[in-house]
């Protein structure tokens, strides 16, 4: 079941990102900053809602999406991950199409995704392609040399 996240979550949300394949340390640490604000100031003062996929008290899978500053109902994709040990059992695609109700609900038109190029990224920009996703941009060496940002869009 996905729901909105309690605090209650916050030690799984922060497994889940630091037991991934992809995001390095630096990344885990802007997820729990991102949470941080979350539970301290809520989603709209802090800009950052979390939706978990919960199995009884398990989650097993979150993501977190807000509003771009500055611009008209545009929000972005921050985060999202599930629990290794489950993956390609359909939760990704469960948590994105929540992620994509709520921003609907909240007026959104369109949401964006930032990822990067790097050759261990390749299932999860196929992943965003075959949800609908639009690859908009590449900006090259734009994290670090050989390591471009990749920009999907979807309208609504």
């Amino acid at each position: 079941m996905i729901v909105p996240s309690t605090g209650s979550d916050g030690p799984q949300i922060h497994a889940i990102a630091a037991s991934t394949t992809v995001f390095n340390p630096e990344e885990v640490e802007c997820v729990d900053e991102l949470w941080n604000e979350y539970q301290a100031h809520g989603p709209e003062a802090s800009g950052y809602t979390f939706l978990v996929e919960q199995e009884g008290e398990r989650v097993r899978g979150f993501a977190c999406f807000g509003p771009r500053a500055l611009t008209d109902r545009t929000f972005d994709l921050y985060w999202i991950a599930v629990d290794p040990s489950i993956r390609r059992g359909g939760i990704g695609r469960q948590l994105l199409a929540a992620t994509e109700e709520a921003v609907r609900a909240q007026g959104g038109r369109l949401l964006i995704v930032e990822t990067s190029g790097l050759e261990k990224y390749a299932p999860t920009r196929a992943f965003y392609q075959a949800t609908g996703y639009t690859q908009e941009a590449t900006l090259k060496d734009f994290y670090r040399d050989g390591d471009d940002l990749v920009i999907f869009t979807k309208h609504f």
